[in-house]
């Protein structure tokens, strides 16, 4: 029997993509958030003098790994854990995926997530025939809620959620008995005060958890601060106790990140500079994307992180699409995040500088 699972969106973009690769400057593909810029060096390295692994990988992680993504924690965000409670995963797509597998949901069980959402919240619930909700308002989840996914910052509009909405979530899930999650693989791509030279906030901060992490995981992915996309390399962190139910399951299936990637995660993690380089490689993109987009009429929604602008003109999304498509311009229409995105259109920050500037140049000429 089939699994019922929704449709895979980008396939819908096809007669766009094969209508803007027809401009006479070529394709400006903004549809979609793929790193284009070099690994950093140094990681580069680090994988290759790690690559004589003959040995099976540690699902848990190496302890060197483990101290490296504890001390991030700490570093980054003042949040005091123990090799306990982290976990390295093969990306973070995976994890978001089957978390809710691995936690034993089922039908007549609820996953909620938020009301603009990264599709895979929706097809983790799918593939175990769990309900799920689309909401931003703790209090309109159900009884059933055994997961809940927040983002944030979030894909594709952006947002930034506060302690204070952070905190609120937390105890609205505790008080369900479910898991909570923050997706929050964006935290280090802040462009508004005051995160701007400082992550956003992360589900695990004491402000939020107070003094237990009791049903609360943080979900990051180096794909984005590090240009490590192909390599995979993301992890969980927080409630030991979900983190040793996960585990075990990992361990059955034998999911386990390579040991040359577990090796560039700890260069990774330690080094600031190169995601300050490639911050600042986006902070430059965003500021010229954004001016030609709203001479062209686009007013930008939220986007005080991450990625993506979150760009509308009033209209169907999918005439939005259309538009641009015809400058050869491609993006995300905002169906693809749900019933909330109907006017706006998600335009990604990773192109080359090259590919930017002919986006720009097109809208302003528009």
């Amino acid at each position: 029997m089939a699994l019922d699972l929704p449709d895979f969106p980008w396939d819908q973009l096809a007669a766009d993509k094969a209508r803007a690769a027809e401009h006479p400057g070529g394709i400006v593909d903004l549809s979609v958030g793929s790193p284009v810029d070099p690994t950093p060096a140094i990681v580069r390295q680090a994988l290759a003098e790690a690559t004589d692994a003959h040995a099976y990988p540690a699902v848990a992680g190496t302890p060197r790994l483990q101290e490296a993504i504890v001390e991030w924690y700490g570093r980054r965000h003042g949040v005091a854990l123990t090799s306990e409670n982290v976990l390295p995963t093969i990306g973070s797509k995976e994890f978001i995926a089957g978390l809710a597998l691995w936690l034993g949901l089922g039908p007549g069980d609820t996953v909620v997530f938020p009301a603009a959402a990264y599709p895979t919240y929706e097809l983790g619930a799918a593939l175990v025939g769990a309900s799920t909700l689309a909401s931003d308002d703790p209090a309109a989840w159900p009884s059933t809620t055994k997961l809940v996914w927040l983002n944030s910052p979030g894909n594709p509009d952006g947002h930034v959620l506060s302690i204070e909405d952070l905190r609120a979530a937390v105890a609205r899930a505790r008080e369900l008995g479910a898991v909570i999650a923050g997706d929050e693989c964006y935290s280090e791509l802040g462009w508004e005060a005051p995160y701007a030279d400082r992550p956003t906030p992360t589900i695990l901060d004491p402000r939020v958890v107070g003094d237990s992490l009791d049903g609360v995981l943080s979900v990051y992915s180096l794909s984005k601060q590090s240009n490590l996309a192909g390599y995979r390399a993301g992890f969980v962190a927080g409630c030991d106790r979900v983190l040793g139910e996960v585990l075990g399951v990992r361990k059955h299936t034998g999911m386990m990140p390579p040991s040359p990637v577990q090796e560039a995660m700890i260069v990774a993690l330690g080094d600031e500079e190169h995601v300050h380089v490639q911050k600042a490689r986006y902070a430059a993109r965003r500021t010229r994307l954004r001016a030609a987009l709203e001479s062209a009429g686009f007013r930008i929604d939220r986007s005080e992180a991450g990625l993506y602008l979150w760009a509308t003109r009033g209209e169907d999304a999918w005439t939005s699409v259309a538009a641009l498509a015809d400058l050869g311009i491609l993006v995300a229409p905002g169906t693809f995040y749900g019933e909330a995105g109907g006017q706006h259109v998600r335009i990604a920050l990773t192109s080359t500088d090259e590919r930017i500037d002919a986006a720009v140049e097109r809208l302003t000429a528009s």
